[in-house]
């Protein structure tokens, strides 16, 4: 059976460490691609990952390219491509030099890969992704932007690191845009099945989803230059696993929803259910008026945000 062929375009710190996963979990065959000044450098990371090989005992080929032809029979795309949010700097200011990026990517994607399943991680997110979608085409199962995931992540760890319990017993489910207006679900939190609200005060669980929906602006502050990289990247191959294998992951992820949750042309993070048809389904959650409102704002931030864009 031939191995699946995992296409990362963008070669930076995230494009890097999305590499170095996909090999580590042998999920397929990676091919790292970045503008042609910087062929060299994808070949040198695709070399470094692969003398690391020996020593973890994994069968997977890894290339370096500057051409998009190389996407040619990905089964898997994972858009990293963009320019880093620096400090002080938001989403937002990052949308006019992003889309032009985007916009040359999907070109790419669509002439050479126009079957794979695409995870779109350029920041501003929900922006990107729909940009992404309208620029390709393609039908809303093979496009779907991540950031539920990682901000899903962040809530669980949150709460693992404030009750001192493990974090795999956490479920902490995140709606909406991938920002300041994201809605932490802490009613619906839970630890190993415990609800959340039985093992903390309303203000910590009030502070722990306040750092959930700022927990990128803290990652950039510290770091002075850049974003976070390390926890995307895993979010991504978190997806990306879970179409490859079929794994029917429910996973909060910036998919497009056809009148889901009241909302109908735009993609907000929801749980949607990612298998080998790609985003298979959207649940929905009996919200709460409180939880309604608060996704209806983070949907209006949303909205301005493609607006501004001017896509279309």
């Amino acid at each position: 059976m031939p191995r699946k062929k995992i296409a990362l375009v963008g070669g930076g710190q995230i494009g890097g460490i999305l590499a170095l996963l996909a090999a580590q979990k042998e999920l397929g065959d990676v091919v790292i691609l970045d503008i042609p000044e910087l062929e060299n450098v994808m070949k040198g990371k695709a070399l470094d990952i692969a003398q690391l090989a020996p020593q973890d005992g994994l069968d997977v080929n890894l290339t370096g390219s500057g051409n998009y032809a190389d996407l040619a029979g990905a089964d898997v795309v994972i858009l990293t491509a963009g320019v880093a949010r620096k400090p002080g700097m938001t989403r937002e200011d990052l949308l006019n030099i992003n889309l032009g990026i985007v916009k040359k990517a999907a070109e790419g994607v669509k002439q050479y890969a126009p079957k794979a399943f695409c995870i779109v991680i350029t920041n501003p997110l929900d922006a990107m992704v729909y940009a992404f979608q309208k620029f390709t085409g393609f039908p809303r199962h093979q496009v779907v932007g991540m950031a539920g995931a990682l901000d899903t992540a962040r809530f669980r760890i949150f709460v693992a690191m404030e009750t001192g319990l493990s974090v795999e017993d956490v479920t902490a489910p995140v709606l909406g845009g991938h920002g300041p207006t994201m809605v932490p679900l802490w009613r619906l939190a839970t630890v190993g099945g415990v609800p959340l609200a039985e093992l903390l005060p309303r203000e910590t669980i009030d502070a722990i989803c306040a750092r959930t929906r700022e927990a990128g602006t803290e990652i950039v502050k510290l770091y002075g230059t850049g974003s976070a990289y390390f926890s995307p990247a895993a979010a991504a191959i978190e997806m990306a696993e879970a179409y490859l294998k079929d794994r029917k992951r429910v996973l909060p992820s910036c998919a497009l929803c056809q009148g889901e949750y009241g909302i109908s042309g735009y993609f907000i993070g929801v749980p949607a259910v990612i298998g080998a048809g790609g985003v298979e389904k959207i649940l929905e959650i009996r919200l709460t008026d409180d939880e309604k409102a608060s996704l209806m704002k983070t949907f209006d931030a949303v909205k301005q945000t493609v607006a501004e864009a001017k896509i279309g």
